[in-house]
């Protein structure tokens, strides 16, 4: 069974920093994009940032850019979402998909497998 386990959620103030982990287990994804995404209630899910196989393909919503930085460890199958100066407007629930098609993907529909999401809760 393919599961996505997302990690490292909490409540941070706002400037502080956390670092969410999405952990893979049934499958390797090692040649696949990874994604993470958020939502906060009411509201559509939103692209975060994204990375292909080749860790070569990177991309960032424009609300992230030069704060979030995304990695990923092939040997562990895990991904990571270091998020650093955090703003109140982060806070949602932050959900890792897995991109099985070709090419690296900012959208939800472009992605097969999702994780249960982890809460970051970023206050004033």
């Amino acid at each position: 069974q393919v599961q996505l386990v997302e990690s490292g959620g909490g409540l941070v103030q706002a400037g502080g920093s956390l670092r969410l982990s999405c952990a893979a287990s049934g499958r390797t994804f090692s040649k696949n994009a990874i994604g993470w995404f958020r939502q906060t209630p009411g509201k559509e899910r939103e692209f975060v940032a994204a990375i292909g196989w080749s860790r070569g393909s990177i991309y960032y919503a424009d609300s992230v850019k030069g704060r979030f930085t995304i990695s990923r460890d092939n040997a562990e199958n895990t991904v990571y979402l270091q998020m650093n100066s955090l703003k109140p407007e982060d806070t949602a629930v932050y959900y890792c998909a897995a991109n099985l098609g070709i090419g690296v993907g900012v959208r939800g529909y472009e992605y097969h497998y999702w994780g249960q999401g982890t809460q970051v809760t970023v206050s004033s």
